[in-house]
């Protein structure tokens, strides 16, 4: 897995968490966000977008073959 895809599922993660929380669903892999309250669970899924974002942004792109 290279840093471009790690931080595609990041977003991934970050932006299905928002989704799935507002229907009163979460993926198991972050369940645990809202044990300290809906704000810091909101706030570590902002983050879990922005860092996926700065890794695919940041990234080197693949060469092609």
């Amino acid at each position: 897995m290279n840093v471009r895809s790690l931080g595609s599922l990041l977003i991934l993660l970050g932006v299905g968490s928002f989704v799935l929380n507002h229907f009163n669903y979460e993926f198991k892999l972050l369940a645990w966000v809202d044990h300290w309250g809906p704000s810091t669970g909101t706030m570590i899924r902002v983050g879990c977008i922005v860092l996926g974002a700065a890794l695919w942004l940041l990234s080197p792109r693949s060469a092609e073959r």
